[in-house]
């Protein structure tokens, strides 16, 4: 007995001892590409923030490694398993919009009008993310805007390609448009609001919406700093922040990869640059350019990129890339022309930073009202940490 007990102590130990060894490998090679910039405010907590990142996916992946479950299953459930207990101010309620999970958040306190109504996409690169992960800021929003907001679960990548997110959104949305008068909410003051990919299926579900007659005019989108193409990964903001948490340039080109096709085997074409014809590219450069950025964003630094042309074996598994409902900066101006009033959140260390201005010029161009409103001190994701505690910043607040 005795020696088995230390033939079990002795394989726990290496177990764990090897455990140890491969978080500290993965968090000193993650260290060694990435890159907390002097402008971030109180960067020790992002590096924390990110050191949890890590060790959980080391973690889902040694979980993967042995058969117990894949390293997405795991991120996601670490992710969603914070439960929020009732709300004092709010009723809450877990439906479904034709075939898509939503959670609606109503003020409790009487209204002597009708209400606003909010429609949020969550964001999590169309693979993470979920109505947990988001409910602290559906909530917070519900309170203190005193509006009616229905958060939506759509699918997620790689398990469900491009559009079934789009699809999702669309539905939930023109569903929620036909039954306003249910939840008490003005038709004239319905918004979509995303933040990151979830900013980007607001983008594209108010470009399908706009000019329609058979639905309500939407009064506005937000959209906070989302993702609009995936045409260039190198724009100023790509090589400025590629290493920078939360959202590196190679995860960005990653996550977009999965979505559109459930996995990532022409990710170092689209970080080249080679996975979109070269006449297609110039046909987009009035639009997506790293001309069309202030030049004040690329003091940082920025070199230009040479265009190179890729194969057709490559362009074809990608032509979807150059669809305005995943690249919603390559719509046509006569769409971009009808949409409603925008808000465009960017921050200056995000990958994604560019996308948001690029987008907030080709609104301007086209007579589209846009308030604007750059974080100089925020990274991508600031948005989730408004209120957790001791890892929260002021700018997410």
């Amino acid at each position: 007995m005795a020696a088995v007990l230390t033939v079990l102590v002795l394989f726990l130990a290496g177990f764990l001892a090897g455990f140890i060894l491969l978080v500290m490998g993965a968090i000193n090679f993650d260290f060694s590409n990435s890159e907390i910039p002097p402008g971030v405010n109180q960067p020790t907590k992002l590096r924390i923030i990110h050191i949890i990142l890590i060790c959980t996916a080391v973690v889902g992946k040694i979980l993967e490694n042995i058969g117990i479950c894949t390293q997405v299953t795991f991120v996601r459930y670490m992710q969603g398993r914070k439960t929020l207990g009732a709300d004092p101010k709010l009723f809450i309620k877990d439906l479904w919009f034709e075939q898509v999970p939503v959670r609606i958040y109503q003020p409790k306190a009487p209204s002597a009008s009708q209400r606003r109504g909010v429609i949020f996409f969550h964001g999590g690169g169309w693979v993470f993310g979920s109505l947990e992960t988001h409910e602290k800021l559906c909530r917070f929003i519900a309170r203190e805007s005193e509006s009616v907001v229905v958060s939506v679960g759509y699918r997620l990548a790689p398990e469900h390609k491009y559009p079934a997110a789009y699809e999702d959104c669309l539905s939930a949305t023109q569903h929620f448009l036909q039954h306003l008068e249910h939840y008490g909410v003005d038709p004239a003051r319905v918004i979509v609001c995303g933040d990151s990919a979830g900013g980007n299926l607001a983008a594209a579900v108010s470009q399908t919406l706009a000019g329609r007659s058979d639905f309500p005019r939407l009064r506005a989108q937000i959209l906070i700093y989302p993702g609009l193409q995936a045409l260039d990964f190198n724009l100023p903001s790509y090589q400025q922040n590629r290493g920078v948490p939360l959202l590196f340039r190679e995860r960005a080109a990653f996550y977009v990869l999965q979505y559109l096709n459930g996995n990532a085997t022409n990710l170092e074409e689209a970080l080249d640059g080679s996975h979109i014809p070269v006449d297609i590219k110039l046909n987009y450069r009035k639009w997506v350019s790293p001309d069309n950025i202030p030049e004040k964003f690329k003091v940082r630094g920025y070199k230009p990129h040479v265009l190179l042309d890729c194969t057709t074996e490559v362009f074809e598994k990608v032509k979807r890339f150059c669809e305005p409902n995943l690249s919603p900066l390559l719509a046509e101006d006569t769409v971009i022309q009808q949409l409603p009033e925008s808000f465009i959140l960017t921050c200056e260390y995000d990958v994604l930073r560019d996308d948001g201005l690029l987008y907030k010029k080709r609104l301007e161009d086209n007579g589209v009202r846009v308030t604007w409103y750059h974080l100089e001190d925020g990274f991508h994701g600031i948005i989730n940490s408004f209120n957790s505690d001791w890892l929260s910043f002021p700018a997410g607040k």
